[in-house]
């Protein structure tokens, strides 16, 4: 009975992770001429680790949105990186690449109308009208950048997007962006 159970918790668990990585959408970017397995040492930004930024209303708070997200993603990355073949630097010590985040949340809009998807021709028998509005939502999307630098110059970018919901609990917010850290890193160093 008690390994039923415990077989249960970890299937949900899986489908839970399952669930929170598959909403996170990752794209990169990398210089071609920079040498990635010259690198070995990792160190935060010496300017701050990172940045908040909002694009919403006047009444948001991009510095709260920092505060929160901030120890959940310098505990992400420094779990990470090791994995990815990155060693963090000794405190002072130089390093040879330097990592900064910035969190971006956004709106956005979707919208539906009649006949949206139907050619602008009456040869298909619909006379050609103005669509309604069917259909329409606001969207809180979010973003994680992880830009890694050498010689002051990014060398590396990945970004990770993902839907926000309305009410979304803290606990998974942080999930969310724990899976976007690991999503994003996955793809460093890239291939040649």
């Amino acid at each position: 009975m008690r390994t039923t159970a415990a077989l249960l918790t970890a299937c949900a668990i899986a489908g839970l992770a399952g669930q929170v990585t598959a909403a996170v959408k990752v794209k990169t970017q990398f210089t071609k001429s920079f040498d990635f397995t010259k690198a070995k040492t990792w160190s935060w930004h010496e300017g701050g680790a990172g940045e908040g930024k909002m694009a919403m209303t006047a009444e948001h708070n991009p510095e709260l949105v920092r505060q929160r997200a901030e120890p959940i993603i310098m505990e992400a990355v420094g779990a990470t990186l090791p994995q990815r073949g990155l060693a963090a630097a000794a405190s002072g010590a130089p390093s040879d690449v330097k990592i900064k985040y910035y969190v971006l949340i956004t709106l956005g809009t979707d919208a539906q109308t009649i006949g949206q998807f139907l050619p602008a021709v009456t040869a298909w028998g619909v006379p050609p009208f103005s669509g309604a509005t069917q259909s329409y939502s606001v969207i809180e999307r979010g973003s994680l950048v992880l830009d890694i630098s050498a010689n002051k110059e990014v060398v590396w970018r990945g970004i990770g997007q993902a839907e926000l919901k309305p009410g979304q609990t803290q606990e998974k917010r942080a999930a969310l962006v724990r899976a976007a850290v690991a999503d994003i890193l996955k793809k460093y160093p890239p291939k040649p």
